[in-house]
C-alpha cells in the first residue's frame, strides 16, 4: 500500500513541477491567454502560485514565486513521503 501512495504522490509533485517549468518556459512566448494549453497550465498551477505572490513581492520585473514554489513543492514531498515512510 505504501509503495502504492508514494507512487501517487511522487508522480502528483513531478506534474505540478513540470507544470510550473512549462509556465515559466511558456510566459517568455507571446501566447495567446485563451490558447487551451496555456489555459490549462494556468488552471492547474494558479492554485499554487497565488497565495505565494501574495506574500513574496516581485524584484522589479522577475516574478520569482515559480522559484519558491519549486523548492516549497520538494519540501512539501519530501515531508510526506518520510511521514508515509513512517506510518
Amino acid at each position: 500500500m505504501y509503495v502504492v501512495v508514494a507512487n501517487f504522490v511522487n508522480v502528483l509533485f513531478q506534474v505540478l513541477t513540470l507544470a510550473i517549468l512549462a509556465r515559466v518556459l511558456l510566459s517568455w512566448f507571446p501566447m495567446a491567454p485563451n490558447n487551451p494549453i496555456v489555459s490549462f497550465i494556468n488552471e492547474v498551477t494558479e492554485p499554487i502560485l497565488a497565495p505565494l505572490r501574495r506574500v513574496i513581492p516581485p524584484l522589479g520585473m522577475i516574478d520569482i514565486t515559480p522559484i519558491v514554489a519549486l523548492l516549497l513543492l520538494q519540501v512539501l514531498q519530501s515531508v510526506i513521503l518520510r511521514a508515509l515512510a513512517a506510518y
